[in-house]
């Protein structure tokens, strides 16, 4: 089996003195990993960074056994933000949350085209707000489509109204922008509060009935806004 594609690093993990186990997403072929020969060399190292855009030529002799990649770098992504440390964790995130949420081998062109959209999202004004919207569409590709106005109740407090949760054990206040899909601008601690609560959403819902925890580097981009 050989092939040529495009794709995103997800992870790299070494797996002798000179060589690479990585996994990436690809256009074509969905989450794959191989071995890359001579991954730890300082002439190919240097554009393996998480995140980002590579060439890859695949190789394997069966499709049960695990395959080689040949890579070239399409796009050095993560360099451009090593002077942000916010959004260098916000890319850990992202990145982390389609390499454990995907499945192996099974092609997505929306996830991809995800991914890609992902780097242009970050240069906008209101990116923190943008990436929520993101990981709402990524869940929603995973076919968990979160519509909060079905699980919200309003009440009216003076001349504002909120949006509280229906939960029986715990009322929680909703962000306004989730519930109607706002692309307003919001304060910090709106959007604190929605990536929390997006966070015990992914907990209950995706990864705990999967015994999966959630990615350190979400953990770490909410800690960095606080």
């Amino acid at each position: 089996m050989n092939w040529d594609d495009s794709g995103f690093l997800l992870s790299k993990n070494k797996y002798n003195e000179n060589s690479l186990i990585a996994e990436i997403y690809t256009k074509d072929h969905g989450k794959i990993s191989g071995i890359i020969f001579g991954g730890t060399s300082k002439k190919i190292k240097n554009y393996l960074q998480i995140g980002n855009k590579i060439y890859v030529n695949y190789n394997s002799k069966s499709e049960n056994r695990i395959g080689y990649f040949k890579v070239e770098i399409q796009k050095a992504l993560s360099p451009l933000y090593f002077d942000n440390h916010q959004k260098l964790l916000c890319i850990s995130s992202a990145i982390q949350l389609v390499k454990i949420l995907t499945a192996d081998s099974q092609k997505n062109q929306i996830i991809y085209n995800l991914l890609e959209n992902f780097y242009i999202l970050l240069e906008n004004q209101n990116w923190i707000r943008d990436y929520i919207f993101w990981e709402l569409e990524l869940f929603k590709v995973l076919g968990y489509d979160i519509e909060f106005i079905n699980l919200v109740d309003k009440k009216i407090v003076g001349d504002e109204f909120h949006y509280i949760s229906k939960s029986s054990t715990e009322k929680k206040i909703v962000p306004n922008f989730l519930v109607e899909k706002s692309k307003s601008s919001e304060d910090l601690k709106t959007l604190l509060d929605a990536l929390k609560l997006l966070g015990d959403y992914l907990d209950k819902t995706i990864l705990k009935p999967n015994n999966l925890n959630q990615p350190i580097s979400r953990l770490e981009f909410i800690n960095s806004l606080k």
